[in-house]
């Protein structure tokens, strides 16, 4: 199973956004996700989100918030368990992300992105300001559309 993480900044009521769309053959192209990538080899969950949100934005989280665990389902690629994190302290100088364009996108306007059907679930999550962290098993088909999400208990970070 592939281990990853995602990330979304917060600030003045705006989150930090990444249109995918610099990478050949991406399977996120076109769509809005937060910064993030998979672990390296003796990370943990905290240092692989860091290390990502430095590599794509230049910016330094301070303090991370875990929100929640995602399970992606597939029955043609391996599957993927992804830890979720808000950031709303941070610091350094953003760059250009070689992977997308990094855009400031107001809050309530997050909802009309293009986005991944199950990411718009666990952003809802966010948005609300549920303070309890979530888990959800998303189960995706061949061609990539959602076909199943499972709301399930709540593992440790």
């Amino acid at each position: 199973m592939i281990r990853s993480t995602c990330g979304y900044l917060r600030q003045n009521g705006r989150w930090l956004m990444l249109l995918r769309n610099r990478k050949k053959d991406d399977i996120n192209q076109g769509k809005w996700i937060g910064p993030g990538g998979k672990f390296e080899a003796g990370e943990d969950a905290r240092t692989c989100m860091k290390r990502e949100l430095f590599e794509e934005t230049g910016l330094i989280a301070d303090e991370l918030n875990f929100e929640g665990l995602i399970y992606f389902r597939y029955p043609h690629k391996e599957e993927e368990k992804i830890w979720i994190y808000t950031c709303d302290r941070f610091h350094g100088e953003m760059h250009p992300c070689d992977e997308g364009t990094l855009e400031w996108i107001r809050e309530e306007k997050i909802p009309r992105l293009s986005l991944w059907e199950g990411d718009r679930l666990f952003l809802e999550e966010i948005l609300k300001g549920n303070k309890e962290p979530f888990c959800f098993e998303l189960v995706y088909d061949e061609k990539d559309e959602l076909i199943s999400a499972l709301k399930l208990e709540v593992e440790e970070e």
